[in-house]
Parts: C-alpha cells; structure tokens; sequence
C-alpha cells in the first residue's frame, strides 16, 4: 500500500484492522515520520530549513509564510495539508492518519493534539481504529494545549480558547472552550 491509497481509504474512513496492510503502512509511514520529525527537533533549523523539512513530512511544499516552532510530532505525517501563512507553536502532536486540513491564516498555539483516528469501544478489537478527518477553517486561532478530536470541523474565524477539548463541530466566527468545548461568544471584526 502507498500513501496516495492509504489516503483514499482515510477519505472512505475505512475500519483499520490490527495487523492488516493498512495497519503495517501506518507503522512505517511512523517511522519515516520519526525520523523527519527528529530533524526538525534535534536542534537548531533556520525558518527556511524548517520548511523543508515539514514539506517533505506532508509530501507537498508550503508556502514561504508558513512558520514552525520546534519541536513538532507526527505519527503520519503524510495526511496533513495546509494552506497560506500558518504558523504551528512548539510541541505540537499531530495524529494525521485521518487526515488533517489546515486552512490559510491558521494560528496553532503551544502543545495542541489534533487527533483522527479513535480505537474501537469493544474489548475483544480495542486496538482496532476508526479514522475520521479534522478540518480547520481559514483565520483560526487554536489556543495553546486544545485537543481536537477526530470528525472536528472548525468553521472559518473560529477561535479555540486555551485548553479546550473539541469534540464536536465549532461554527464559523465562534469562541469555544472548556472540557468538553461550548460556544462562549461570537467574533465579530
């Protein structure tokens, strides 16, 4: 299995089996992820340096607007996609399996988790998944140590405060927060 079929399978949010060909591609994409990941953390990388290598992560290039902060993580990494002048704060983990869009104008504070896949509920196939995709809109604000959770839209201007855990879709120009996240307020510009 290559990455562009493992991505069709994430799109039908195919069941993965332990042990099956899309469990095997998972560990190895890990791997490679791994390795990635450690040059970006394992000391200083100028700007341009960092975006090299976070391209060659995500298998496509981003823009010169694009900033990161190590250090980073990804358990994939090539099922992220991301837009125009997106900037990811230091230590940020991203289970990417699933499939993670990043909008333009994108802030992503300290230590945020967006994660896309979930572990079946029933003992006997816990370890088992269930990938679904996490979309962020254009113009979020992700406040440092949120957790996004698989199946998450985030609407465009949204706002995520500090903290939050997001379990379910947030609308458009809208503040969440809290455990799990509820609407605080309205953006208005």
């Amino acid at each position: 299995m290559d990455n562009e079929q493992f991505k069709e399978k994430m799109k039908e949010r195919a069941y993965i089996e332990a042990g099956s060909e899309m469990h095997l591609h998972m560990h190895e994409m890990a791997q490679r992820a791994r390795t990635l990941t450690a040059q970006m953390n394992g000391g200083y990388q100028p700007p341009e340096r960092l975006r090299e290598l976070f391209s060659e992560l995500i298998g496509r290039p981003v823009d010169e607007g694009f900033g990161l902060f190590p250090p980073f993580y990804a358990d994939y990494g090539g099922n992220i996609t991301v837009g125009k002048n997106v900037f990811i704060n230091s230590g940020c983990c991203f289970q990417d399996q699933g499939g993670i869009e990043i909008g333009d104008d994108v802030l992503i504070g300290q230590q945020v988790v967006i994660a896309t896949l979930n572990h079946d509920l029933a003992p006997a196939k816990r370890a088992n998944m269930l990938p679904a995709p996490v979309k962020i809109g254009n113009g979020v604000w992700i406040g440092a140590h949120a957790t996004i959770l698989a199946g998450v839209t985030i609407g465009d201007g949204a706002v995520v405060a500090a903290g939050a855990v997001v379990t379910k879709d947030v609308p458009a120009n809208t503040v969440v927060g809290g455990v799990p996240a509820k609407a605080i307020k309205t953006v208005k510009e």
